[in-house]
């Protein structure tokens, strides 16, 4: 099955189709751990696992690369605010993305380069900027002459002349600068801050320089995806190009094939902001809500579509999940891998088409219907296909009882699983013993409490709420 991408660089979508047939190599950018991450950092992390689990699919190996940045000036801040180093930080806070992110169902990439275990092959790329013609230092400085590369803007679609006069306008006319629109590769460190020994003296890297090198130290000169948010593409993936690009004697080496971005996420339709009082992390989320509800919410819009994050959307998708895993009532959680049905194929085929994730939803809720009307041999099979169909996009993983006994942190000193367990047991011997007003008396006590009990043949089922 041909996977189909859109190509920021080439403004259109295309057949995928890597430098390896048997490798495909990716790069995207992570966190600046220096706090704890906000719903809109695990957009891009979500639909790249995405793009992730499909492209392990449909090839033998895949170098995922997504980058920790470790040394940073709101790193450094924090820090000196803390009373800490900067490892001691960025390890608390890398620590702490990984169980965020975990707790969204995102696999861990194959590689995680630190940006502090990489300063050798960044200073070694700045180094051959400088003989190349495109870097100069001045003032303890290192800065990438912008000018010296005819194809810069060639991402974003600016022309260098409007770049360099809208940096005119915009940023300040550092002394060290030959033109506004340079940017930073190097700055010196005071003896307060951070610092690496360097040819320019002791210092540090400017960010956009720190994942051109390690994705030529870790994935090679070119490779085939390279990811992230919308707002990256100018000004973070425009210099990563061009660094990329410019530290080989041509100057032609492609750096990215396929250049992806996923769309802004706003809340309640406006642009998250601490000051607008609508700044949500992770990990305040995850304690209202299952992960999997995030998830899912993340795929309710095509990824390069805006997304607006509301309360009724998680609403929803904890609705949309509680019918899916209803469907799945009894059914095991292990999936044989050789499983095969054409709606198995549709929904690969939508993901194929530049994740096209809403479509594949549909599959998943058209499967549930199915299952719901199906019995015997017929529904045990669908039940299979959903389980498999929901694991390709990191869904429908666990139990569908753990998934309706799940209560958020917030309602941990009610009533417990045991405690549950025990009033339905008493109520069903009322109702044996025909004591019928002390087994409404339960039902009523469980329903003030959250719990809502579904009666069958084959006993009750309990759900929070």
């Amino acid at each position: 099955m041909t996977i189909q991408l859109y190509n920021t660089l080439t403004q259109q979508k295309e057949v995928f189709t890597p430098i390896k047939s048997d490798e495909v190599t990716m790069y995207v950018c992570g966190p600046t751990v220096y706090n704890f991450v906000h719903i809109g950092n695990a957009r891009p992390v979500v639909i790249f696992d995405m793009l992730f689990r499909l492209l392990q699919r449909h090839y033998p190996s895949v170098r995922y690369a997504r980058n920790i940045t470790d040394v940073d000036d709101k790193i450094n801040a924090a820090a000196k605010a803390g009373g800490e180093t900067i490892r001691e930080l960025s390890e608390r806070f890398t620590q702490a993305y990984h169980e965020d992110m975990d707790g969204l169902n995102t696999l861990r990439p194959t590689l995680e380069p630190r940006a502090t275990d990489n300063i050798d092959a960044m200073i070694a790329q700045i180094q051959a900027l400088i003989a190349n013609g495109h870097a100069y230092e001045s003032e303890g400085h290192v800065l990438f002459q912008v000018s010296t590369d005819p194809h810069y803007g060639k991402l974003s679609h600016r022309k260098l002349d409007e770049m360099i006069a809208g940096a005119s306008e915009r940023v300040d006319d550092a002394s060290y600068k030959k033109e506004p629109a340079d940017f930073v590769l190097w700055k010196p460190s005071s003896d307060d801050l951070p610092g690496w020994d360097s040819p320019w003296g002791r210092g540090r890297p400017g960010w956009h320089i720190e994942c051109s090198a390690m994705i030529n130290q870790h994935l090679g000169k070119t490779i085939d995806i390279h990811g992230g948010g919308q707002d990256l593409i100018f000004p973070h993936h425009e210099n990563e190009i061009a660094q990329g690009t410019c530290c080989h004697k041509s100057g032609e080496e492609q750096f990215v094939r396929y250049w992806m971005h996923n769309g802004y996420l706003n809340i309640e339709g406006e642009k998250m902001s601490k000051s607008l009082g609508n700044f949500f992390t992770v990990r305040e989320l995850l304690a209202l809500w299952p992960g999997e509800v995030m998830r899912y919410a993340l795929m309710t819009a095509h990824y390069r579509k805006p997304l607006d994050w509301t309360k009724d959307l998680l609403a929803s998708a904890k609705s949309s999940l509680d019918r899916l895993y209803g469907a799945l009532r009894d059914a095991p959680v292990a999936v044989d891998a050789e499983l095969e049905h054409p709606m198995l194929a549709e929904l690969e085929g939508h993901l194929c088409d530049d994740l096209a994730t809403p479509q594949a939803l549909a599959v998943l809720h058209g499967l549930a219907g199915d299952i719901n009307k199906a019995e015997g041999a017929e529904k045990a099979t669908l039940q299979a296909v959903l389980r498999k169909a929901g694991a390709a996009m990191g869904l429908l993983e666990q139990e569908a009882d753990a998934w309706f006994k799940w209560q958020p942190a917030s309602n941990q000193g009610g009533l417990s699983d045991t405690d549950i367990d025990g009033l339905i047991a008493e109520r069903a011997q009322a109702k044996q013993d025909r004591n019928f007003t002390r087994a409404d008396e339960i039902r009523e006590q469980l329903k003030q409490q959250g719990i809502t009990l579904e009666d069958s043949k084959d006993g009750t089922r309990w759900t929070r709420d």
